[in-house]
C-alpha cells in the first residue's frame, strides 16, 4: 500500500494524535478490498476524519459519536464533510479499526450497492 491514500499529519497535535487510528481503518478497508482514495484529519470541535471511497462514498469519524457512511457532497482538510444519505455505523469513536472496516464494508454492499473485489 502506497501512502497517498492516507491522512497526511495534521498541524495541530490534539488533531494528528488520533491520525494513527484512522490509517488503521484505511488499511483494514483495505485488506477488505476497499481502497480509500484519499482521506484526511479535520477541525476540532468535534474532531473528525473523512476517508473518500471509490464511488463518491465516504466515511466520517468523530471523535463524540462515533462513525458514519454516505455519499460524498463535499469537504476537504479544514472544512466539515457533508454526506448525502448518511447511515450511522453501529461504530463508537474506539471501535476496533478492523471491526469498523468490516461494519463499512457491510453497509456499502447493503445500502450503496458497492461490490467489493
Amino acid at each position: 500500500m502506497t501512502d497517498d491514500n492516507l491522512p497526511a499529519p495534521h498541524p495541530v497535535a490534539e488533531v494528528d494524535a488520533h491520525r494513527p487510528y484512522i490509517t488503521l481503518v484505511v488499511m483494514a478497508l483495505s485488506a477488505q478490498g476497499v481502497r480509500a482514495e484519499r482521506s484526511w484529519m479535520d477541525p476540532m470541535g468535534p474532531i473528525d476524519a473523512t476517508i473518500v471511497l471509490p464511488g463518491s462514498i465516504a466515511l466520517v469519524w468523530d471523535e463524540w459519536t462515533g462513525w458514519n457512511i454516505g455519499t460524498y457532497e463535499s469537504g476537504r482538510q479544514g472544512e466539515r464533510t457533508v454526506l448525502r444519505d448518511k447511515v450511522k455505523l453501529a461504530a463508537d469513536a474506539k471501535t476496533a479499526a478492523a471491526d469498523v472496516a468490516t461494519m463499512a464494508v457491510a453497509e456499502l454492499a447493503a445500502s450503496f450497492q458497492f461490490a467489493c473485489v
